[in-house]
């Protein structure tokens, strides 16, 4: 039993956030679209959150105390909160910008991965690199602790893992390089899809 209890609780979690997210669109941007696009912050924040949970509640089940965070835990909380304040304001002052249309966050929504991945013109190799690093470490993390919880040998305190120190700084230039990235989204031009088509049939007649 206590090999499935991380993941009871982690699938448990996980509906609930995805119910306050169809409900209540806890996981996306405010936003003029409907269906409102996934905001990568929120998704970010709702990731870790998860896990860290899952985590603290599986280990109170199985060992029957609770344990104490190490301070990288609570490094990567405030790695992913911070950068969801930070969106959030970027959002805000976009928003109330009268010189700015067409807004990244009110293009329609597509599926979770598209969304979290594309800015107004497509897909961005700055939000592919920050979606990738949370979600390897965030395997990493799971698989730690599932390697741990069930072994008597390991103290109750050590079975969640320590983050090193560069992984951390890692973690978080890549959310401020999305921040600082994310600030400039709404002034770029919108990529034209019939320019794009033009450009292909000049190339195709050169070849």
């Amino acid at each position: 039993m206590k090999d499935l209890t991380f993941w009871i609780v982690f699938v448990a979690l996980v509906a609930l956030v995805w119910f306050f997210d169809k409900k209540y669109y806890m996981l996306r941007d405010n936003s003029t679209a409907l269906p409102r696009p996934f905001s990568f912050s929120r998704v970010q924040l709702a990731w870790w959150t998860v896990i860290i949970i899952t985590s603290f509640v599986s280990i109170m089940i199985s060992r029957g105390a609770s344990p104490t965070f190490d301070p990288s835990t609570l490094y990567l909380l405030g790695i992913s909160s911070a950068t969801t304040v930070g969106a959030t304001l970027i959002d805000i002052n976009d928003q109330t910008n009268p010189n700015l249309t067409g807004l990244s966050q009110d293009v329609h929504g597509n599926n979770l991965f598209l969304d979290i991945l594309s800015d107004k013109n497509g897909i961005d190799v700055h939000r592919f690199q920050t979606v990738a690093f949370n979600l390897v470490f965030g395997i990493w993390f799971i698989i730690y602790v599932n390697n741990h919880i069930s072994d008597p040998k390991t103290a109750i305190d050590t079975i969640m893992p320590v983050v090193s120190g560069n992984n951390l700084i890692l973690l978080g230039v890549s959310s401020g390089l999305y921040a600082a990235l994310k600030s400039t989204e709404n002034k770029q031009a919108t990529a034209d899809p019939n320019q794009a088509e033009i450009v292909k049939d000049e190339a195709k007649t050169l070849g």
